[in-house]
């Protein structure tokens, strides 16, 4: 790469993608800021950052390259120290002979690169890569188990040496190593977008592993006598009693990790070996709000609209635990958002905030309950209301009084599918007439892996075997994908996730099935002879697209038999 003066904003105003007043508007508030030309352009939205990366890697001929396309290895820490690699912009790639490859967010900064050229002694092979995929990146190569098992090693050598009875072990939770272990785990899961976070005790180990995609993959298996500083430690940091140990004990905390703000949930549990510790991972930054970017398939969405268009009656989405109902939930509760409602929500927890929304956290340790929060409530003149949970019969009856007496009511219920979500409120209790006059629609999910792109391969499947898993194709054969596995997907042929939905909506047939207390069965072959597309269907439609794979949707759903 040639080393030459490069004026990025002469370029861009050249290109015609900025003016000369809004580059002069970068200049004054570039001299204010402390930042680079490209990124005061970005913060004030005058172009977007992947644009600027185009026009950089065309101008000065080099690749841009993205934190998933990087195979992160151990060394690599060694090559760039981690100061350096901040201080500069700069992170190693790998070494190929005489030749380092680097990637940056500024491949103009010359003085960075005849540093990191001078102090490694080798030819610079250069990458741009955004600052979203750098910050990732960062913590990938400067975060790995090497590092963590480092730390590991040096509590437990402290241990041994001092032959630690429980109140010294209690103690080391409030010291610097204990501190950068449970810090670099947390970390650790970010980065890996993983959901959860299982701190296991063992008869001799402590085992520690992260849910990704859904799959609960082992991270790290360290020395038992680690546990309890461990466990202290996330106490301390959630509010949790330290000594108590008997009982069950839930807490929450925050941490800002480069910019970005991610709760955790943390949820203790006596075992015969101690306790075992889940933090569940909100990510606050992840732009999961936005109902048009849920994945719902386009015949389905226009039903839910259809559905959350209305002004009264009960929503309900089901699926198990971790099948993304809030998240759905929540962005319908965005979209539906506006000075004109009066929008109230009851929770445990509160997961995301919103404005103009008022939001009711529960505490049942004062009796401020799901149902005694709700009677308040539609005193409290509100237009739609959302109950973080049905869970029994008295949350049940006052949602029901609130959508007969003209609000809107959202909910989720922990059924397998949409239309056992009706049958559940009458076995929870509620009168079948109720249940027909007040639900107005259901939406059921589930999330499914992605194939990974990066080792994505076909096969050839033919017809007979696909009829048999209820897949209807009209070709005697069909090309579909699977994923190989590769270093991107740590070997699991996927990558990410998405959603599978059914929507039940809720006619005047199927209301008249749940009057007379028909069966689920009964009610799907109506709802099915009216157009209702099983969440079975939608998933194996991802399967010809090339999204996923047909063992991953039957993983998740069933075929429901006629």
């Amino acid at each position: 790469m040639a080393k030459e003066k490069f004026r990025l904003g002469d370029l861009l105003v050249k290109k015609g993608l900025i003016t000369e007043v809004q580059l002069k508007v970068a200049f004054e508030e570039q001299k204010v800021k402390n930042k680079r030309l490209g990124e005061i352009l970005v913060d004030l939205g005058y172009i977007d950052e992947d644009k600027i990366i185009e026009i950089l890697a065309e101008q000065l001929n080099v690749n841009i390259i993205t934190a998933n396309e990087v195979k992160v290895t151990p060394d690599l820490q060694n090559i760039i120290s981690e100061s350096r690699a901040l201080r500069l912009n700069v992170l190693p790639i790998k070494v190929e002979g005489n030749k380092l490859h680097i990637a940056t967010t500024d491949p103009t900064n010359i003085i960075a690169l005849d540093e990191i050229e001078r102090t490694t002694n080798k030819e610079l092979v250069v990458y741009i890569i955004s600052k979203k995929d750098f910050l990732n990146l960062f913590s990938r190569i400067y975060t790995s188990e090497d590092k963590l098992y480092k730390i590991a090693k040096n509590i437990e050598d402290k241990i041994l040496q001092a032959g630690a009875d429980e109140k010294f072990l209690e103690k080391l939770a409030e010291e610097t190593p204990a501190i950068q272990l449970v810090d670099n785990i947390i970390k650790k899961a970010i980065n890996e977008k993983a959901s959860d976070i299982h701190i296991e005790a063992e008869e001799d180990i402590l085992r520690i592993r992260f849910r990704i995609d859904g799959i609960l993959h082992e991270i790290l298996t360290l020395n038992k006598i680690l546990y309890a500083p461990i466990i202290s430690r996330i106490k301390i940091i959630s509010n949790l009693n330290i000594a108590e140990k008997r009982l069950p004990q839930d807490g929450r905390f925050k941490v800002s990790l480069k910019g970005k703000e991610v709760d955790f949930r943390v949820s203790t549990l006596p075992t015969i070996f101690g306790e075992k510790v889940v933090l569940r991972v909100l990510d606050k930054s992840q732009e999961l709000l936005d109902l048009n970017k849920l994945g719902i398939d386009s015949y389905n969405f226009e039903i839910y609209k259809s559905i959350i268009d209305k002004p009264n009656g009960i929503i309900l989405i089901s699926g198990p635990t971790g099948s993304g109902k809030t998240t759905t939930l929540y962005a319908t509760l965005n979209y539906l958002n506006s000075m004109e409602k009066n929008i109230i929500t009851v929770e445990d927890p509160v997961e995301y905030k919103f404005k103009l929304i008022n939001q009711v956290q529960i505490d049942e340790k004062i009796g401020l309950t799901f149902a005694g929060a709700l009677k308040s409530i539609l005193r409290q003149d509100p237009d739609i209301v959302m109950i973080g949970e049905i869970r029994d019969r008295d949350t049940a009856e006052i949602a029901i009084q609130a959508s007969l007496t003209g609000h809107l009511v959202l909910s989720t219920i922990h059924t397998n599918d949409a239309v056992s979500s009706v049958t559940r409120l009458v076995d929870m209790g509620i009168e079948p007439f109720l249940v027909s006059a007040s639900v107005i629609g259901v939406a059921s999910q589930r999330l499914v892996r992605k194939i990974c792109e990066n080792c994505k391969e076909s096969l050839i499947f033919d017809k007979n075997f696909l009829e048999e898993i209820g897949m209807d194709i009209e070709e005697e054969s069909i090309e579909l994908y699977w994923g190989r596995g590769c270093e991107i997907c740590d070997g699991t042929g996927y990558k990410g996730r998405v959603s599978i939905f059914e929507v039940l909506k809720i006619t005047r047939d199927i209301k008249d099935a749940i009057s007379k207390n028909e069966t689920a069965a009964t009610i799907r072959k109506i709802a099915v002879s009216e157009g209702f597309k099983p969440m079975y269907n939608s998933g194996m439609e991802l399967v010809k697209k090339g999204v996923t794979t047909i063992e991953e949707v039957m993983r998740v759903t069933i075929i429901e038999q006629e």
